[in-house]
């Protein structure tokens, strides 16, 4: 199957890629049938040496059965050589552990805020008779706080 892909070059930290069209069978950065453009991811989004691509050619093997990469397809949308691809899902892997937690914490927290407002409703509409037994537990659960 042809594959459009990216193909690593550059040094160590500073990747530069050529966009290829190859066999999905051959490694990434080895053999391929022709160079059809280039990505560096270094440079700003505002400029356009930062993708460069040969259009006739690219559409020449998308008509022949080649099928883009992932990173090619949004590549190519955003270039407008072919439908944008839709958004897949994106995990929060990007984001640092700490800060993920306390995301994770904030969201967990919030239902339990929610819950007491839920409850206060009914209490307001209730007999004055419920209203004492709301506070006996509140009561208990202070000196439980403290044996902590």
């Amino acid at each position: 199957m042809l594959k459009l892909r990216l193909s690593r070059g550059g040094t160590k930290k500073r990747p530069v890629y050529k966009v290829v069209v190859a066999d999905s069978r051959f490694a990434r950065d080895g053999r391929f049938i022709e160079k059809v453009g280039f990505f560096n991811p270094l440079l700003p989004k505002e400029k356009k040496e930062r993708v460069g691509l040969e259009a006739e050619r690219i559409k020449y093997w998308l008509g022949q059965g080649a099928q883009p990469t992932t990173r090619v397809a949004r590549i190519l949308g955003e270039n407008e050589l072919m439908p944008m691809p839709a958004n897949g899902n994106n995990p929060n892997k990007a984001v640092p552990k700490k800060e993920r937690n306390k995301k994770e914490e904030d969201n967990k927290e919030a239902p339990k805020e929610e819950a007491p407002k839920a409850e206060a409703a009914p209490a307001a509409e209730a007999p004055e008779e419920e209203a004492p037994k709301e506070e006996a537990p509140k009561a208990e659960a202070a000196p439980a706080e403290e044996k902590k």
